[in-house]
């Protein structure tokens, strides 16, 4: 077993029966290297230019990932906040799963974000992946509500959302590319959340106060 860190968010874990969501150290975001390295996106559909481009060449795609993490991880404060988690499979690390709050305290709101070993696609961890957060979300952390959006153009993404029980909630813009394009907006309720009881939070007690979430406890 690693040793704990002395950084609360970095400790909570969220194990279901076929992955488990890490705090990702540096440790194991290096285990992702590789990954992140071989991850250039050669076509359709496009991702996001940010946090992390998977458009430019090493080592400059893995030296910008890094940074956004470690940026975000050193920015975290009671009215913005956002949570890097290494999804592990078998003992490996196969992707990142985020989640990021925004004034948590007074509207009980979350966002994720998240990306997969291309390798793993389509064999249903994408869904296994959101639904390990949301737990996370809705039952560690007592959010009302949680949001996420895709081009309209990813059917996984917006798959994942469909199936979980989110509603269409509009339409923004963003960049791809450095072109503009469409992303289809969801959200889900918590009333509407469909809680999983072979889902198992870890030291999430002791990460609210870094959160600015007071504990129901």
């Amino acid at each position: 077993m690693p040793t704990p860190s002395a950084y609360p968010p970095l400790n909570v874990q969220v194990h279901t029966p076929r992955l488990s969501l890490l705090g990702a150290t540096d440790e194991l975001l290096e285990r992702l290297v590789p990954t992140v390295r071989k991850g250039v996106v050669t076509e359709p559909p496009w991702p996001f230019d940010d946090p992390a481009s998977l458009y430019e060449d090493s080592p400059q795609r893995e030296w910008r990932w890094l940074r956004g993490i470690w940026r975000g991880r050193g920015q975290v404060t009671e009215s913005q906040w956002r949570l890097y988690f290494a999804v592990v499979v078998d003992g490996e690390p196969v992707g990142m799963q985020d989640l990021i709050g925004i004034d948590f305290a007074t509207f009980g709101t979350v966002t994720s974000f998240s990306w997969l070993d291309p390798d793993l696609r389509g064999r249903g961890l994408g869904k296994e992946m959101r639904q390990a957060v949301l737990q996370l979300a809705f039952e560690g952390f007592g959010a009302r509500e949680a949001s996420s959006d895709a081009f309209f153009d990813n059917q996984a993404s917006n798959g994942v959302s469909q199936a979980l029980g989110y509603e269409p909630n509009g339409v923004t813009w963003d960049t791809r590319r450095g072109e503009p394009a469409q992303l289809k907006q969801w959200r889900l309720l918590r009333d509407h959340w469909r809680r999983r009881d072979d889902i198992e939070l870890v030291a999430v007690r002791e990460c609210l106060p870094v959160l600015g979430i007071e504990s129901r406890v």
